[in-house]
């Protein structure tokens, strides 16, 4: 019989440093056996050119190389994760298998699955909190409810905050890990993905752009956001680490976290509005189906330049500022009276900071259906939107060089009367 290990399932964790779940693995009294899964469910959906993939097959290199240099290796396999796990089963003697939690309804319900297969075999599975600072109930109403509204949320939340609520795992300093022969990191080829060269933000951020990020944030000119949510998403950097940087620095900043925590918790609590309305009077909003309009959202052609200006950034890119998502996700909703879930989804394919949670729950924001969203009738003015965050047109003039030349497009549908039509149907539905 091979001396028990235990594993360590890497996820949306991609790092070595301040690690949860690799902190109480490495704690053990077994050596652990790093893990990366390819899950096949996933990437099967995915088209061949994807940013992300590129992104996340990067930093396991990176970490890969740390193992090697400790004298073991991440074991990284493209498979479903049973698939992967009767392999590893077939390979080591495995007592237990440790990893960060993840609260989107596909994860819960993967872990659910793998945590039968587990039981069946005898194996223990064991979770941490690692992807956010408070998770499930941990910040809640006084009867037990969880919060549905930001603003009671975030103070309830902050006052939650100890001493050594952001303190590190010092997962970095143990090393107790099994010996293994070093592998070569399957190629993008190989799992089906087109090698891309895409610009990835760093992942540092400079305490001068948090002390002016309330006065800077939304001008989409400049930098004036940290751009670590592609960061934020794989975990190539610690949620405690940020959160320490943005109470020492920010608290608009860390504000923005703590939305992040609260999008996850309402992901965890409500995972039916993953699809449907929070909201479930807004289900019966009867959308339009002018798939030209949609077509023409998508290629940043609508005529109203600082929403083309925004998608096109994101097709090129995979970013889009944040100021600008809100003013693109309510043209899409209101002036053109499309379905939220169209917008969702085209995000969700094109952003490399792709998060269910966060992407799902700003969407609902802006279609007035989901929790603590704007009422339907603010209606965001994208000529005015424009004038206020874009005055001079330096961000316009980056995406959209043909802006007041005869080759730009007229408006697809005019702003008094979109922004009027959009009001009296959601008042009508909402009221009937």
């Amino acid at each position: 019989m091979k001396d028990p290990i235990s594993i360590f399932w890497h996820r949306r964790d991609l790092r070595i440093k301040d690690n949860a779940g690799l902190f109480k693995a490495l704690s053990g009294d077994v050596p652990v056996v790093p893990v990366f899964i390819f899950d096949k469910n996933i990437l099967s959906n995915l088209p061949s050119k994807d940013a992300r993939i590129v992104f996340i097959h990067q930093e396991l290199e990176k970490i890969k190389l740390y193992y090697q240099r400790k004298g073991s290796d991440l074991r990284v396999i493209f498979d479903t994760p049973q698939g992967a796990f009767e392999k590893l089963c077939s390979q080591f003697n495995v007592r237990s298998v440790f990893t960060n939690r993840d609260y989107e309804p596909y994860a819960k319900k993967r872990d659910g699955n793998m945590n039968d297969w587990f039981q069946k075999n005898k194996i223990e599975f064991i979770g941490a909190k690692d992807h956010v600072i408070f998770e499930k109930s941990e910040v809640v109403k006084d009867n037990g409810e969880p919060y549905t509204v930001f603003t009671p949320y975030s103070k309830k939340w902050k006052s939650h905050v100890t001493e050594n609520t952001f303190k590190p795992f010092a997962s970095e300093e143990l090393d107790n890990y099994e010996l293994l022969e070093p592998e070569e990191l399957i190629s993008l080829k190989a799992l089906g993905f087109d090698s891309l060269e895409p610009d990835f933000p760093d992942k540092t951020v400079n305490p001068d752009l948090l002390a002016d990020y309330k006065k800077n944030r939304d001008i989409p000119s400049i930098k004036g956001t940290s751009r670590l949510s592609v960061h934020l998403r794989f975990g190539t950097v610690s949620i405690r680490s940020l959160a320490k940087k943005g109470q020492n620095y920010s608290e608009a900043w860390l504000n923005e976290l703590i939305w992040r925590d609260f999008y996850q918790m309402i992901i965890h609590h409500f995972p039916k509005s993953a699809d449907d309305e929070f909201r479930a009077k807004y289900s019966k909003i009867p959308w339009s189906d002018n798939m030209d309009h949609f077509e023409k959202w998508t290629q940043g052609k609508t005529g109203y330049p600082i929403v083309d200006a925004g998608m096109r950034e994101l097709n090129a890119t995979g970013f889009m500022h944040n100021r600008v998502r809100m003013v693109v996700a309510s043209f899409l909703t209101k002036h053109l009276l499309l379905d939220w879930r169209l917008g969702e989804r085209y995000f969700a394919e094109k952003l490399l900071d792709f998060e269910l949670a966060s992407n799902v729950g700003g969407w609902q924001w802006a279609a007035g259906s989901g929790c603590d969203a704007a009422p339907y009738f603010r209606v965001f003015n994208p000529e005015s939107q424009l004038k206020k965050f874009d005055p001079e047109l330096r961000y316009v003039k980056k995406w959209v060089p043909e802006y007041g030349s005869s080759s730009y497009p007229s408006p697809i549908v005019e702003h008094k009367w979109a922004r009027q039509r959009a009001i009296d149907t959601y008042k009508e539905t909402l009221n009937s």
